[in-house]
C-alpha cells in the first residue's frame, strides 16, 4: 500500500513523463481578469496588509528549504480576479491572481464538490503566515481545470481548504503564478515535494509553446468591478505593449525565490534606493526600504495620514511632484506624478477623504540591505506590461498605452 504522500508523488511524476503527444500551440492564450472592490467591515488599512505580506514573503524566502511559511492576503479591498472552472462539467471559482505564491487553492467561499473527474489524494496541504498561524489548510485534489473557453488542464493539482483565515473579498481562493519552488514545504507529509503549477502543466502538456505568463492592467476609472486586465499564458499580446526589455531573476536571497529583480529608484535626479526586491501583483502598493522611504517622504513633502497609513500631499505639492524612475537593467521605467497617487475615485474604500491626494509609495518596514528591499505591487503593474518568463528565469517590462495616463 502507498501512503497518500507517496501516491501524490507517483501521480506528479506520471503527469510530467507520460501522456499522448499534444500539438504545441504557438499562439498565446489570453484571459480577462477583473478588478473587484470589497469594502468589508467598513474600511481596511491596505498598507498594514501589504507590510504583513512583505514580511511573510521575506521570511518564507529565507526559510524555504525548511518549508511551511506562506503568504497572507487576509481581507481584500481591491484585487484582481480570474474565473477558473474546476471539474467536468466545470464549477466556476473566482480566484485572486497572485504572483507571490505558487499554490492554487479553492474553498474560501464556494465549496468543492467531488464529481467523476475528481481524484482525492488524501494528502494534507497547508500554507501558513510567516508567524506560523494557519492561513489555509486542507487536502490536495486533482481535477480538470478550465481557463477560458476550451482551455483545459486534466488532473491539475490544487488545494481544497478545510479551514482558512481572512474573507478574501468574496474570492474563492488563489491562482498561484509564482515559481514552483514556492510550493515546497506546503505538503506536510512530504515537504521536499513541489506541486506543478497551472503554468507548469500548460507547458509540459504542450498547450503553450513558452512557459511564460504576461499580465496587462489598465488603471481603474470607475468605482465598481470592471474587467480591466488580461492574463496571457504562453507569450504576450503585441498591441498591449511597446518593446519589452528583460532582466534576469536576481541571485540575491531571499528575493531570488520569487519574481525578484535588481533595480535602483530615483526621485527626479536623486537616487533613493539601489537594491533587490520583487514584483508582486498580490501586493497593492509600491513598498520600499525604510531609509529610501524617508528620503521619498522628505523630497515629496508628504505627511502620514493616520486613517490610510499613506502619505498625504496638497494640490501644490502634487503640482510640484517629480517623476519616480525605476532603473531596471538597461531601461528606465518612469512613474509620472499621476502614476504615484492612489486613484481618487477609490479614496473612500481605503478610509480616505474623497478629494485628498495620497501617494502609493510607502515603507516596507525594514532598512535596505536585507535582500528584499522593495515590492513593486500592482499599482506599478497597472502602468507597465509585465512578462514572467520561467523558461529563461527572467522578467520583462514594457510601456503600455496607460503608462502616462492621468486617470488617478
Amino acid at each position: 500500500m502507498f501512503s497518500a504522500a507517496s501516491l501524490l508523488t507517483i501521480i506528479f511524476l506520471a503527469l510530467s513523463t507520460t501522456g499522448s503527444p499534444v500539438e504545441v500551440s504557438n499562439s498565446p492564450i489570453t484571459l480577462p481578469i477583473a478588478r473587484r472592490l470589497s469594502a468589508l467591515n467598513g474600511t481596511i488599512n491596505l498598507l498594514e496588509q501589504d507590510r504583513a505580506r512583505a514580511a511573510a514573503l521575506r521570511l518564507k524566502g529565507h526559510t524555504l528549504k525548511h518549508g511551511g511559511h506562506g503568504v497572507p492576503i487576509g481581507n481584500v479591498v481591491t484585487g484582481y480576479y480570474i474565473a477558473v472552472g474546476i471539474g467536468s462539467p466545470p464549477t466556476t471559482y473566482d480566484l485572486i491572481v497572485d504572483t507571490g505564491t505558487a499554490n492554487t487553492w479553492i474553498g474560501a467561499k464556494t465549496p468543492y464538490v467531488e464529481i467523476s473527474t475528481s481524484i482525492y489524494t488524501g494528502t494534507p496541504v497547508s500554507v501558513s503566515y510567516g508567524t506560523g498561524s494557519a492561513y489555509f489548510s486542507g487536502l490536495e485534489y486533482l481535477d480538470t481545470v478550465t481557463l477560458g473557453s476550451g482551455l483545459t488542464i486534466p488532473q491539475q493539482s490544487f488545494g481544497v481548504a478545510a479551514s482558512h483565515s481572512g474573507t478574501f473579498g468574496g474570492a474563492d481562493g488563489i491562482l498561484g503564478l509564482g515559481p514552483v519552488d514556492l510550493t515546497a514545504g506546503t505538503l506536510p507529509d512530504e515537504p521536499a515535494l513541489t506541486i506543478p503549477t497551472v503554468t507548469d502543466n500548460l507547458h509540459s502538456r504542450g498547450t503553450i509553446h513558452r512557459e511564460v505568463v504576461s499580465i496587462s492592467f489598465e488603471p481603474i476609472i470607475v468605482a465598481k468591478e470592471v474587467v480591466n486586465g488580461e492574463l496571457t499564458f504562453g507569450g504576450t499580446v503585441r498591441n498591449k505593449h511597446g518593446p519589452i526589455t528583460y532582466t534576469p531573476i536576481t541571485t540575491t536571497q531571499p528575493s531570488s525565490r520569487y519574481w525578484g529583480i535588481d533595480q535602483s529608484i530615483s526621485y527626479g535626479s536623486t537616487t533613493i534606493l539601489s537594491s533587490t526586491g520583487i514584483v508582486d501583483v498580490g501586493t497593492t502598493y509600491i513598498l520600499i526600504a525604510s531609509d529610501a522611504f524617508n528620503q521619498y517622504q522628505s523630497l515629496t513633502g508628504g505627511t502620514p495620514d493616520p486613517p490610510t497609513g499613506l502619505l498625504l500631499i496638497s494640490a501644490p505639492q502634487y503640482a510640484a511632484l517629480e517623476n519616480l524612475n525605476f532603473n531596471i537593467g538597461s531601461e528606465t521605467y518612469t512613474l509620472t506624478p499621476n502614476g504615484q497617487i492612489w486613484p481618487r475615485i477609490l479614496n473612500t474604500y481605503i478610509g480616505g477623504s474623497s478629494n485628498a491626494i495620497y501617494l502609493i509609495v510607502n515603507d516596507i518596514g525594514t532598512p535596505s540591505g536585507k535582500g528584499f528591499d522593495f515590492v513593486n505591487g500592482y499599482t506599478f503593474a497597472e502602468r507597465f506590461y509585465c512578462v514572467f518568463d520561467t523558461s529563461r528565469s527572467r522578467i520583462g517590462f514594457a510601456q503600455t498605452p496607460y503608462t502616462d495616463a492621468t486617470t488617478n
